[in-house]
């Protein structure tokens, strides 16, 4: 396999949308008529979950195929620590022009920042300011073609918001409709594809492999009235809701401290719903750029020859469970995600749905396997003089590379996805949080409100401690959720998501459920088993220390 034979990769993500806010996945989602087309001409995973509910954990295990406790990425504070493997290395060992268009939040080691050619970086407050750490200025590889002046008109109302509850604030807004971020990202991305695509028929072609990041639908809650115009607030359909949720004391202390700050039921009902139709507002704005792009690989001829996956890094409450916004917490609406892998002309099945069990850490694995790079179905052939076949995806692309190994890419715990690849499906999905840290008691959370800290302020002040505090895990099957702590004596958590598809009432203490429970700690303890080492132990070739050495016709010893 040449280089210049290698598919193109653009690789979407959206920031802070859930699964639900789509019509093609929930009765309450509206319609994305690119994103349709994109399942349409491609596989839709139906029961994708964020391995993390966290923006920078969950962008460094997209990247890496790792789980944030394997790289140590488990905060918004610690991103992608140096010397890990990650797609951008991969990518660029192989060739690759590499670039990130949006926003970043991932990447922040400078031997990291070295192997994107093109870096344009815009957040969600604009174009980037180096405001937060995984936020950095200036641009790489190419100018913005919209004018920064535009970009930064449009983002104007995001350094004020208007606030219309203690926890939210939204807004509709005329400004430049080309400046907002999914419209300039869009425009940067297809000069991206004009400066740097090239027919595969070419003998020169060099692919290229492009992460489009965009920053929304997570908040501040703002929309060009375009767009806000298309969702109604009166056509928002509600999530089912249950009155004594947060009261029956069925609840775990975590997600009753969060509805403390971020509940909306004490709100303006016409508030409330406005704010989630500008959110489903924004969800429609990114559809458009996603169709845009899709239009410009038809009319450049390179769809043909490239591999297009979407997905966001987590969800948002948008309503459901009397919220909006995120925390720490393991409902669906926040770890549950669409997920849809694109390619016909490489095999990628069209209109094809997989409703097993799937996590964004298989994207990148995924389009190691489509690209014919790896195999990760397959180990590698016995090499003269191992007496053990070795374990490890088989490299079919070897580039003479230390980084690209079959013993390198076994570090990557996620699989190629069933469907769209010959890989077969699982039955449990998982993710995680925390870093066993202390727990935001009530005592701390009744003192900062006596001191005035409420709603979004409230949340912001005890940011810190609760992102890192417990070391929560959820394991998900297509019926069942589970969640625990097994450092907390807090409440577990079990939803039967056959009957209570929104996961309104937990069932854990109910006896009924102890096989259940035992069957979903079963899952969690292989998949903490599986995935127990920072990086894999290298395996032996040699059933043991002595070994025929057929050259002198004689046993003799290894050493090492």
């Amino acid at each position: 396999m040449t280089t210049n034979s290698l598919p193109n990769v653009i690789f979407i993500v959206a920031d802070q949308l859930k699964a639900t806010a789509l019509q093609m996945y929930s009765e309450i989602g509206i319609p994305t008529p690119s994103l349709e087309r994109m399942a349409e001409e491609g596989v839709m995973y139906r029961h994708a979950v964020t391995p993390h509910a966290l923006c920078v954990p969950a962008r460094v295990s997209m990247m890496t195929g790792r789980y944030a406790h394997s790289t140590g990425a488990r905060r918004n504070e610690t991103l992608m620590p140096s010397g890990q493997l990650h797609a951008f290395r991969i990518w660029k060992e192989l060739g690759y022009t590499t670039g990130l268009i949006g926003k970043n939040h991932c990447f922040i080691e400078q031997d990291d920042l070295d192997l994107l050619d093109v870096r344009c970086e815009m957040s969600h407050g604009g174009l980037s300011r180096n405001n937060y750490k995984g936020e950095i200025a200036g641009n790489k590889g190419m100018e913005w073609v919209v004018p920064e002046d535009i970009i930064t008109e449009a983002h104007s109302t995001r350094a004020d918001m208007p606030e219309q509850s203690r926890s939210f604030g939204y807004a509709v807004t005329d400004h430049p409709i080309e400046g907002y971020s999914s419209a300039a990202l869009t425009t940067q991305t297809k000069a991206f594809i004009d400066q740097f695509g090239s027919s595969k028929d070419d003998p020169n072609r060099k692919p290229f492999a492009l992460l489009l990041s965009y920053p929304d639908p997570h908040h501040p809650l703002e929309a060009p009235r375009k767009f806000a115009d298309m969702i109604p607030p009166e056509s928002v359909v509600m999530p089912p809701q249950r009155d004594d949720e947060y009261t029956d004391g069925n609840i775990p202390t975590r997600n009753r401290q969060l509805h403390d700050m971020l509940g909306v039921s004490v709100d303006d009902p016409e508030h409330v719903r406005n704010a989630m139709a500008v959110y489903m507002a924004m969800t429609r704005f990114v559809d458009d750029g996603i169709g845009k792009v899709l239009d410009h690989l038809d009319e450049t001829g390179l769809r043909e020859n490239t591999i297009v996956v979407f997905t966001a890094d987590h969800g948002d409450f948008n309503g459901e469970h009397d919220m909006l916004g995120k925390g720490g917490v393991f409902y669906d609406c926040l770890t549950r995600v669409p997920m849809l892998v694109s390619w016909p002309a490489g095999g990628v099945p069209c209109g094809a749905e997989d409703d097993s069990m799937a996590n964004t850490i298989d994207l990148m694995p995924t389009i190691l396997q489509l690209s014919g790079v790896a195999d990760f179905n397959a180990n590698p052939p016995r090499e003269d003089g191992d007496e053990i076949a070795p374990a490890g995806p088989r490299l079919n692309h070897d580039v003479g590379s230390d980084w690209i190994t079959s013993e390198t890419l076994r570090r990557i715990q996620g699989r190629p996805l069933p469907t769209a690849t010959d890989s077969p499906p699982r039955s449990a999905a998982f993710s995680e949080y925390g870093t066993g840290g202390t727990a935001l008691s009530d005592e701390d959370l009744h003192q900062l409100m006596e001191k005035g800290y409420e709603g979004r302020k409230l949340l912001m002040e005890t940011l810190w401690i609760r992102e890192a505090e417990g070391r929560r895990r959820m394991v998900r099957t297509k019926d069942w959720k589970f969640v625990t702590d097994p450092g907390s004596d807090d409440l577990d958590e079990l939803y039967d998501l056959k009957t209570d598809p929104w996961e309104l009432t937990n069932v854990a203490n109910d006896p009924a459920n102890i096989p259940v429970i035992s069957e979903m700690r079963a899952h969690l303890m292989e998949w903490a088993a599986a995935t127990e080492d920072y990086d894999p132990v290298p395996l032996p070739t040699t059933l043991g220390r002595l070994v025929y050495i057929a050259s002198e016709g004689r046993w003799g010893t290894t050493r090492g």
